[in-house]
């Protein structure tokens, strides 16, 4: 199985030449068609702002919004032509979360950046990504604000706790986790019972994966007193993980924005590439 169309976000932050490095070693290990988004947000001004405003500095603004634009767009077919891919540009402009989900559900895997807290871009929208990984229906790569990762999904870790959301990650991974070097599947304070795991966590979705060719090694781990989420990125940090595979959101969503939860956590945290389903 490999990816055949890879959707990125292209932005005007500092991270995104380091978003766009490894979308195009994806690219060039599937031999992908690479699709470069820019969405330039639209401007809401009420009138009796916009009456404060004077015509000079409205034009100014949009001069600074298409040139942000083009300086983008230079550096994506640059960059994408000096490694030969097969690539295409699009400028669209609209709200950002409902545009990258329309354009997203057209290709394989979209990759987005971490939100920034601090950012002055449009990839500070609260929203983002968990709003588009709630509303797309692909899978998201997540690509941390800071570092480098040009070789994403060598080292593999799936979180599973044997939920549909866990499932359905798992098969979204299956392109990353066949040219993988090591994967393997954790079970955080794994539970029994129908819904729960089978006799031993982890075994049956690794003896599942090894019918696709797939060494992949079960682990588990009883952490009452550690949270979950950290528990995860301890264990990534340690076996050198480059790709963090995980269902996303398996409460209510109105029940992750009261309780916090792994997801969010993840997001918040996290210290390599992250892979979400919904």
């Amino acid at each position: 199985m490999a990816l055949k169309d890879i959707l990125v976000h292209i932005d005007s932050s500092p991270q995104c030449a380091a978003r766009l490095d490894s979308a195009m070693q994806l690219a060039i290990r599937h031999d992908a068609h690479l699709t470069g988004l820019y969405v330039i947000p639209r401007t809401e001004i009420p009138g009796y702002i916009r009456a404060q405003i004077t015509d000079e500095i409205l034009e100014h603004h949009d001069r600074l919004v298409i040139d942000a634009a083009e300086q983008a767009k230079q550096m994506f077919t640059e960059r994408t032509e000096q490694q030969g891919l097969t690539a295409e540009w699009r400028c669209v402009e609209g709200d950002l979360i409902p545009v990258l989900a329309l354009h997203a559900r057209y290709a394989d895997i979209a990759i987005v950046g971490q939100r920034d807290p601090q950012g002055d871009t449009v990839s500070a929208d609260p929203g983002m990504p968990d709003r588009l990984i709630l509303s797309v229906g692909r899978p998201i790569l997540v690509i941390p604000n800071i570092g480098d990762y040009p070789n994403v999904g060598e080292r593999v870790m799936v979180a599973w706790d044997a939920s549909r959301l866990a499932t359905r990650a798992v098969n979204d991974a299956l392109p990353f986790m066949e040219g993988a070097k090591h994967v393997s599947v954790m079970a955080v304070n794994p539970r029994g019972g129908e819904e729960g795991h089978g006799e031993i966590p982890s075994a049956d979705i690794c003896l599942h994966l090894a019918r696709h060719g797939i060494n992949a090694e079960a682990q588990h781990v009883f952490a009452d007193d550690v949270e979950a989420g950290d528990m995860l990125l301890s264990r990534a940090a340690d076996e050198g993980i480059d790709l963090f595979v995980m269902g996303a959101y398996g409460h209510a969503r109105w029940r992750e924005v009261v309780l916090g939860g792994v997801t969010r956590h993840l997001l918040r945290h996290m210290t390599m590439p992250v892979l979400m389903s919904h």
